[in-house]
């Protein structure tokens, strides 16, 4: 075989290959030229999803003639010099324009601060035409035709229009929230007309603009640092969360960036607080020398590899477990929103996301154990449950709760409990309405998680020791993890091939189904295999334990321990949504009840 040079346009189609996938990756490139060029306004035009033209027009410092005849060459580019370890622009590798001209008809046309005139060049699959002189205002407009023309082959994998103008305009939502001192227009005969006038320095409020004006009342700001790493940016609240994970973005010194680790990072913070099948809304940004990270990996620039990949995943899960500990105990707006909607004519109620639901067991006392006792304003040292009545709201003695003032509390006082389940209180300015079984089953989570930390977890010994049946295979899983169920207070041995013997269970959960609460570890433990780490493992074990050592639904509460479960609320993190993810209260305003009457 004999090795020969490929030809200059041959080339360049193929490094298209790798930089422009899509129009959305020609306009990823080109928008980001606009800006290294300082542009404060880009207006972006597209037809037929960016297939038929797409258009950027920016006020940056522009190019004269010289610049123009260099920009269509490969590797030739104003934003390095010598290295790769010093990068602080969006685009550095000097191919974007050859790659777009080797399969596109491209048109560039600027002028500099300062010219009388501008100039224009145009490169047709691959062939360049000279510079010549052309009207034109300050700043750079360029025009890409016909993309894949000289490429029928990249052309025919392209999706509809509608798909590929979809993934321009969600581009441009990447590269407007990075850049929220830049107003963006994004227009054409394929859309409505988008337009993000710039917020200043004030990135909350672009993000509005992108995830709409409810983001800003369930966000949680973040700002933290570890060593010569800065993470800033907000979080959502845990209930504030969505179907796909498009709603998280991430950014490396200014980059829009879609990085595995950092959306690993993301998922792990998040992890027992959002549901199976949701997903946290964030916008992280991420602040570093640009020596310590790689933004060279792939043409696209899309990817990132760090030096250190464990400081920035441990630095993104720690702060964010920060930010949700310091204020997650916030339910998300969207839960009141959705129940004063709920009493609009017309409404039918959406399909549950999961197909969880609290579960039903017989009263039984309430104890010490569940953390209550150590609240002295609630007045009591122990509880046992009232008989069950057949109505379905019970009403606490207002002269038993004149104490517990509504003002006083952020959760207010209990007034009364419905359905068996549902304990409804007085706040300042509203109500809240508050699952009992969640809220408490996020409470005994903590205190679990809380006492692991201190070393073993209180034990009561079992007078006759419990034999739950389990296949062969869950019960050899089950005694691998013997040990560390032990450090909850869960004693386990083997009794024979295919059951598990109970001899020990943990104090705090008094008296519980240790039959049903093995059967589920049994369940979880075979989803382990060799992942997660241990601290992981042991989280998943509390959070099963205390689903079954929670107040269940039917379990009549006494005003007392209603309220005491409110105090405990306020001072637990994360006790706005239960292990599962989903909210343990809902919060409505007084104005918004006044408005479902027509008296504001």
């Amino acid at each position: 075989m004999v090795v020969k040079l490929l030809p200059e346009t041959l080339i360049n189609q193929i490094a298209a290959g790798e930089v422009i996938e899509r129009p959305a990756s020609a306009a990823k490139e080109l928008i980001e030229n606009a800006i290294d060029a300082g542009a404060t306004r880009i207006e972006i035009a597209t037809a037929g999803g960016g297939k038929s033209l797409l258009r950027i027009t920016d006020n940056g410092c522009g190019m004269d003639a010289s610049d123009l005849e260099l920009a269509v060459r490969r590797h030739c580019t104003s934003k390095i010099d010598r290295t790769l370890d010093d990068i602080h622009t969006l685009g550095f590798r000097g191919e974007a324009l050859p790659s777009i001209g080797s399969v596109a008809k491209l048109t560039i046309t600027s002028r500099c601060v300062g010219d009388r005139q501008g100039s224009q060049v145009s490169v047709v699959g691959g062939t360049t035409s000279p510079v010549r002189p052309a009207p034109a205002n300050q700043g750079t407009v360029v025009e890409v035709r016909d993309i894949f023309f000289a490429t029928p082959a990249r052309l025919k994998f392209l999706k509809s229009e509608r798909a590929e103008a979809g993934a321009i305009t969600e581009m441009v939502k990447r590269m407007a929230i990075a850049f929220p001192a830049i107003r963006f227009v994004l227009s054409g005969p394929d859309r409505s007309t988008l337009e993000l006038p710039s917020t200043g320095d004030d990135p909350l409020a672009r993000i509005a603009q992108i995830l709409g004006r409810e983001f800003k009342d369930n966000a949680i700001e973040i700002d933290a640092a570890r060593e010569d790493v800065r993470l800033t940016g907000f979080a959502g609240l845990p209930t504030f969360n969505r179907g796909n994970s498009g709603h998280q973005y991430a950014f490396v010194n200014g980059r829009p960036v879609q990085d595995k680790l950092i959306l690993s990072a993301i998922r792990g913070a998040y992890a027992e607080t959002v549901p199976s099948g949701r997903y946290p809304v964030a916008v992280l940004s991420i602040t570093l020398d640009p020596a310590l990270v790689d933004v060279n990996v792939h043409p696209a620039k899309a990817d990132v590899r760090f030096r250190d990949p464990g400081l920035i995943r441990g630095l993104i899960v720690g702060a964010i477990r920060e930010a949700l500990g310091r204020e997650g105990s916030r339910a998300a707006t969207t839960s009141a929103n959705g129940l004063a909607g709920a009493f609009r004519p017309g409404y039918a109620a959406p399909p549950p996301s999961t197909p969880w639901a609290p579960q039903s067991s017989p009263s039984r006392p309430l104890t010490p154990a569940y953390g209550f006792a150590e609240n002295q304003q609630a007045g009591f040292d122990s509880f046992t449950a009232p008989a069950a009545r057949a109505d379905t709201v019970s009403n606490p003695d207002p002269g038993a709760s004149d104490h517990q003032n509504s003002a006083q509390y952020r959760l207010g006082a209990a007034r009364a409990q419905l359905h068996e389940n549902y304990i409804v209180a007085q706040t300042n300015d509203g109500l809240v309405i508050v699952d009992q079984h969640a809220a408490h089953e996020r409470l005994v989570f903590e205190a679990m998680r809380k006492a692991l930390d201190s070393g073993r977890l209180a034990s009561q010994s079992l007078l006759i020791p419990e034999i739950v049946d389990l296949p062969e295979e869950d019960c050899d899983r089950l005694m691998a993890f013997a040990q560390e169920l032990d450090q909850f207070g869960l004693a386990i041995e083997r009794f024979g091939p295919g059951a598990i013997a109970v001899r020990e269970t943990p104090a705090m959960l008094g008296e519980i189904d240790a039959t049903g609460m093995v059967r589920n570890l049994a369940d979880e433990v075979a989803e382990w295999s060799t992942a997660g780490g241990l601290r992981a493992k042991l989280e998943h074990v509390a959070a099963t334990m205390a689903c079954h050592g929670s107040v269940r639904s039917g379990r009549r509460l006494r005003p007392e321990e209603m309220n005491a479960l409110l105090r405990q609320m306020e001072v637990t993190p994360g006790s706005g949504q239960c292990n599962h993810g989903r909210p343990t209260y809902i919060e409505l305003k007084l104005a918004d009840i006044e408005r479902l009457f027509g008296r504001s």
